[in-house]
């Protein structure tokens, strides 16, 4: 009997609940893990079930035959994701939930390890999984303590970024809210363009001069883009 990652035309179209019962996508998790699992047998089970014409396996397929990667269907908008054949609102939705939770787990277990704010790298490394991804740009701000350790993120605006939008009144106000003692700004490049633009050397020097007036130092300004970054402190820009 053939498996269900199978392209044959003798399964192609079938029924999952026709199948093997260990050969189904829910019952060979239960069996195997799902580590040992395909890339389709585990979207099929977050897709749920098919359509007329394609079983749910069927639909990863296609899924993974359009966007070629993981990564690149992570990355998909939600329209982009419904321009396959059978993908729904609800479908796609569920789909980008999914990705988002393992972006966030990534995320958050590379936050526990760094112990400081202070090396760009390591910081883009924990940022890299939320931001590069998206469509359009976002500006936060990461408020510090006194030991250089993270208080909290937030996100400042999203869209088109320019100086009259990133004003140091919302940058700052969360720093003195939260007693922040520094703060490290951030936005991403849709683009994948990881040098900065002249706007951003902009905005940068208008928030590192209110910083001083505050007393609340600006230590970096960092762009991801893709998985990629750019430090204005690694290029001495401040």
């Amino acid at each position: 009997m053939m498996k269900p990652d199978s392209t044959t035309n003798d399964s192609a179209h079938r029924r999952i609940t026709d199948w093997p019962e260990d050969e189904r996508p829910r019952e060979k998790l239960e069996r195997i893990g799902a580590e040992s699992m395909s890339h389709a047998e585990l979207m099929a089970i977050l897709l749920g079930q098919g359509t007329a014409r394609m079983n749910a396996v069927d639909l990863a397929r296609a899924l993974l035959k359009k966007f070629g990667t993981l990564e690149a269907i992570a990355g998909a908008t939600l329209t982009e994701l419904q321009e396959v054949p059978g993908i729904g609102p609800a479908k796609a939705v569920t789909l980008a939930a999914a990705f988002q939770l393992g972006r966030n787990m990534q995320s958050e277990a590379a936050r526990k390890e760094q112990k400081q704010f202070t090396n760009p790298r390591l910081i883009a490394e924990i940022y890299i999984p939320r931001l590069g991804h998206l469509k359009k740009e976002h500006f936060w701000v990461l408020l510090l303590d006194t030991a250089m350790k993270l208080i909290r993120e937030v996100e400042v605006t999203s869209g088109l970024l320019n100086a009259s939008l990133v004003h140091p009144r919302e940058v700052f106000n969360p720093a003195i809210r939260f007693n922040a003692r520094g703060i490290i700004v951030m936005h991403n490049h849709p683009s994948g363009q990881k040098q900065a633009s002249d706007e951003d050397i902009r905005i940068t020097h208008t928030l590192v001069e209110s910083g001083k007036l505050l007393d609340i130092p600006v230590y970096d300004h960092i762009i991801i883009a893709g998985n990629g970054y750019y430090s204005f402190k690694e290029n001495h820009l401040i």
